[in-house]
């Protein structure tokens, strides 16, 4: 029998069965378990120290804190790396021959609210396939915001209806926004959403022929991206962090708490020993100072910390890090 090599996040039918099985039972003969080997090459099962014909599941709880082990250096460096695109590109912006050709350009700098959308909404008009999204820290406060909301709305219902599939990328602070869940409890067809503590910058990916980036931080400006090598990068890092964010919509699944301590206030916990403030904690994750300093608290009491120095080396101390990754 063939077996499709594959990740823990899209376990076989057969492999999930077998572990269940293994789990309610509490071991499990080798020989059955034949039929996927997924699950002793994921970690899911391992010998019996008596018995190698038996097999025993790792529980559940120690499967996941493996698998996300490594999601922040992956996101980290996903972050170090488009930073470095960027800056790369970014000054070869507006160099070029004058006489190149006029057909269409591998990159373009877009300037202006209505520019922006225009193109977005001409390359939205001709998706036939897939729309990858990410949007860190979206809040629709202000009128523009609303519009903005209303309009990007139509798009996505209008590339749902024609079959098309929407993924979208938010940061955790975001997964309880009403706008938020007002926008996927309306959207009908395969939308989906997930999350992480932390995302690069927001970006639109249509059917992997064109990316739309931000070019400034007050993005009146944004970067048009049609080159094949660069479109290949961004979708890569895009399904990575896919495959390491927690799902949101149609099913929220809630990251475990380990020892005392929320997914949250471990992705706290991470930046202050990198030695970041408050203030840079705050806009790193999506909330505002006050959130963060209140997290930090939290944090402190459940390490027992009666100091900001303390905490760093509780911190170290307590292993959380090693747990989360």
């Amino acid at each position: 029998m063939n077996h499709r090599e594959h990740g823990v996040e899209e376990l076989c039918a057969a492999g999930e069965k077998l572990y269940e099985r293994a789990l309610r039972d509490g071991h499990l003969p080798a020989a059955e378990a034949a039929e996927a080997p997924c699950l002793t090459g994921l970690g899911l099962l391992h010998p019996a120290v008596d018995d190698l014909a038996r097999l025993e599941p790792v529980a559940p709880a120690a499967v996941l804190n493996r698998f996300l082990r490594t999601s922040r250096a992956r996101i980290t460096e996903e972050r170090r790396r488009e930073d470095r695109l960027l800056q790369l590109f970014a000054p070869l912006l507006h160099t070029g021959r004058r006489d190149a050709p006029a057909d269409t350009p591998t990159l373009r700098l877009l300037s202006g609210t209505e520019a922006i959308n225009r193109a977005i909404g001409d390359a939205m008009a001709e998706a036939a396939s897939e729309v990858c999204c990410v949007q860190p820290n979206t809040h629709y406060h202000d009128e523009r915001g609303r519009i903005a909301q209303s309009r990007s709305l139509e798009r996505d219902q209008a590339l749902l209806d024609r079959g098309g599939r929407l993924r979208t990328l938010y940061q955790h602070t975001q997964r309880h926004l009403p706008l938020i869940r007002a926008r996927y409890e309306s959207l009908r067809g395969r939308a989906e959403a997930r999350t992480l503590d932390e995302l690069p910058d927001r970006q639109i990916i249509i059917d992997r022929a064109v990316a739309f980036l931000p070019a400034d931080d007050d993005q009146r400006l944004a970067l048009e991206v049609r080159h094949p090598a660069l479109l290949g990068f961004f979708s890569t890092a895009f399904d990575r962090l896919w495959h390491l964010a927690t799902p949101m919509y149609p099913q929220a699944v809630q990251p475990p708490s380990l020892g005392g301590v929320t997914p949250r206030q471990r992705a706290i916990a991470a930046l202050l020993v990198e030695g970041h403030t408050d203030a840079v904690v705050a806009e790193r994750l999506g909330m505002n100072v006050r959130t963060a300093r209140l997290h930090i608290a939290k944090l402190a009491a459940a390490l027992g910390s009666e100091s900001r120095a303390q905490l760093g080396y509780l911190i170290g101390r307590s292993g959380i890090l090693d747990q989360e990754r």
